[in-house]
């Protein structure tokens, strides 16, 4: 399965879409990155005079690319792509650490890698970095995979 058809299975969409592009993907990891457009509604609030995406907001974006876009290739490996369709993954657990605020117009990329995946459980290590290649953050992030039929 190739990048782009692993971000075309994604379950989401703009507003909350928050994957741009896919650099790479193997049995280990993956990567990606994506830009947080000035005009994006979390910035209204958040915080007044001077926006910055809140943490929820990056802990969404690692745990997109990270788990979700990686999940669906773990998955993609076993042929079954009947069962990627009906399924999806479901955050389980996240524990983050915050080193840096990203502001309106920034590109950030993360990896991940796969610390262990089992009786549907997948748990992966994920670190953030902006353009600088300055970390922004880090943690582990867990989820499974829910059959929705």
């Amino acid at each position: 399965m190739n990048l782009e058809e692993i971000k075309s299975l994604l379950p989401y969409q703009d507003p909350f879409l928050f994957v741009d592009e896919l650099h790479s993907v193997d049995e280990d990891g993956i990567s990606g990155s994506y830009t947080f457009p000035e005009n994006s509604y979390f910035y209204q609030g958040h915080f007044k005079n001077n926006p910055i995406t809140p943490g929820v907001i990056l802990t969404e974006t690692m745990a997109q690319i990270g788990l979700v876009a990686y999940g669906i290739y773990i998955l993609s490996l076993t042929g079954d792509t009947e069962e990627l369709a009906k399924g999806q993954v479901a955050l389980t657990s996240t524990e983050m650490n915050f080193y840096k605020p990203v502001l309106p117009n920034e590109k950030v990329e993360v990896i991940s890698k796969k610390e262990y995946y089992r009786f549907n459980k997948l748990k992966c290590k994920v670190e953030m970095f902006n353009e600088k290649k300055e970390l922004v953050c880090r943690g582990m992030i867990a989820g499974v995979l829910i059959n929705k039929s």
